[in-house]
């Protein structure tokens, strides 16, 4: 399994209905991306983020499936726009 994990911090002047439109959009990508065992979604409730206020948690089977989800168009037309209203960090895990 591979763990997928995104922190997102969005940028001042970025309206709450633009981040609940980006929110859902992130969680719409578990019907619109094959490959997806799980995806959760929320808001930060931790005081050692460093600032970042959501967080993204997407598993896979397999390095393969991520690398498909990557490059998906379905993910790229989620991620582009959400790169031009936060900064976002992300890392994987192989479990």
């Amino acid at each position: 399994m591979i763990e997928h994990m995104v922190w997102i911090k969005f940028r001042d002047g970025v309206s709450e209905e633009r981040v609940g439109e980006h929110m859902a959009a992130l969680a719409g990508l578990a019907d619109n991306v094959p490959g997806i065992v799980d995806l959760k979604i929320g808001e930060n409730s931790c005081d050692h983020s460093g600032g970042y206020t959501h967080g993204l948690l997407i598993q896979f089977e397999s390095r393969q499936n991520l690398d498909a989800y990557v490059a998906h168009p379905n993910h790229v037309a989620v991620a582009q726009p959400l790169f031009e209203d936060a900064d976002v960090l992300a890392m994987d895990i192989e479990c």
